[in-house]
């Protein structure tokens, strides 16, 4: 029997439930994946401060996001192909999201459409775009992302390209014979084949029916990522985009404070500092390291999430502690859903409200606003 007494826990749980092509996809990074590990180990690093008799009877986890009141300061980020992991994994994690009171951010490569998924919740949607060479369809996204409903749109920057993430040829989801190696992952895997292999059809990715057709499926996945980003985007181009979105515009995938000014210079409402979960450049900055000099640049001008490496309640209290505004959950939430669906999300943000409730009672802090680096030990930071 699988027992989950913590977030951490859904990790191993959904490797076993998994087929590898999906887990590694999920799990791995780019190059020797040193920036993903870092992503973890810079925050576990961060020593906390305990403090006593400091009165924390009342202690308040809600922050403004956006210009919203939020119960906590989280919202579920953008993550690709997620209907794959869950019989449509999109509409379980956005329902899941909404019976917490926070967003869920649908990717541009999801199973599930803007329009399934705001038929099944009617709470906070935000929509995730990618840097797309053909411009008549991001404006084709974005009308969608607006007759929908969509409340802000996080604008991807880091990936320009796709980053060189070798797990993906050693376990089927690209490299030769990928087709074949994964139908044989499969039927190790009967739960995941029949949740979703049978009855979490279609396959399809729903935002690019428009240009892919309703056949479309995993090997069209991999070859659009390739073949339509657009590595010619300049800060310019950002005009446009501001221009056809007059709601709130999240730039995502910010690792140096003159991106951060840049950003904020180009009209973005909010930034979120994040490494694409090490996904793009091995070797660049974690997340954690990146964010105090990009908070001391622009936290007067513009709100400032984070995401990379979060896997705790803990995680969340130190990048709060680091600067940020709020924070985005990423491969937490992927591995919650793998293993419990819907149910499994909402048990994975009980767990990660309990654990930031307890890091806030013993740091000696009540609100989100008094989370700040005074309760960083000076010592560990380096």
């Amino acid at each position: 029997m699988t027992i989950i007494s913590s977030p951490l826990d859904y990790r191993n749980a959904a490797k076993a439930r998994l087929p590898r092509f999906l887990f590694d996809y999920a799990d791995g990074g780019a190059g020797s994946e040193a920036t993903l590990r870092a992503n973890v180990e810079d925050l576990a690093r961060l020593g906390l401060r305990q403090r006593v008799l400091r009165d924390v009877a009342a202690i308040d986890l809600s922050a403004d996001l956006l210009g919203v009141r939020r119960p906590l300061p989280l919202a579920l980020g953008p993550i690709g192909i997620a209907g794959m992991y869950r019989r449509r994994g999109e509409i379980q994690a956005a329902r899941a999201a909404a019976a917490a009171g926070i967003p869920f951010t649908l990717s541009t490569v999801g199973l599930c459409s803007l329009a399934e998924v705001r038929a099944a919740t009617p709470d906070a949607l935000w929509f995730q775009l990618y840097v797309i060479r053909d411009r008549a369809f991001m404006a084709d996204l974005i009308a969608t992302a607006k007759a929908q409903g969509a409340e802000a749109l996080i604008f991807t920057v880091d990936m320009p390209v796709p980053g060189s993430r070798y797990r993906d040829a050693h376990s089927g989801m690209a490299g030769p014979r990928a087709p074949l190696r994964r139908a044989v992952q499969t039927l190790t895997r009967p739960r995941w084949a029949w949740d979703v292999g049978v009855r979490g059809r279609p396959h399809a990715l729903g935002n690019l029916l428009p240009v892919l057709g309703a056949s479309s499926g995993m090997n069209d996945y991999m070859g659009w990522l390739g073949a339509n980003f657009d590595p010619s985007i300049r800060w310019d181009d950002i005009g446009w985009l501001r221009a056809a979105w007059d709601g709130p515009l999240v730039i995502k995938g910010i690792l140096d404070p003159d991106d951060a000014r840049a950003a904020a210079d180009a009209g973005a409402d909010a930034i979120v500092v994040s490494n694409h979960g090490g996904r793009q450049l091995d070797g660049a900055s974690s997340t954690a390291r990146a964010l105090p000099a990009i908070a001391a640049a622009v936290k007067d001008r513009v709100t400032i999430f984070a995401d990379s490496g979060v896997r705790s309640g803990l995680d969340v209290v130190r990048m709060l502690a680091l600067g940020a505004d709020g924070v985005l959950l990423g491969r937490a939430w992927l591995y919650a859903l793998a293993v419990g669906g819907q149910a499994g999300v909402t048990r994975l943000l009980t767990m990660i409200e309990s654990e930031m409730r307890v890091a806030m009672a013993l740091t000696g802090v009540r609100s989100i606003a008094e989370i700040d680096a005074s309760i960083l030990l000076k010592e560990r930071q380096d």
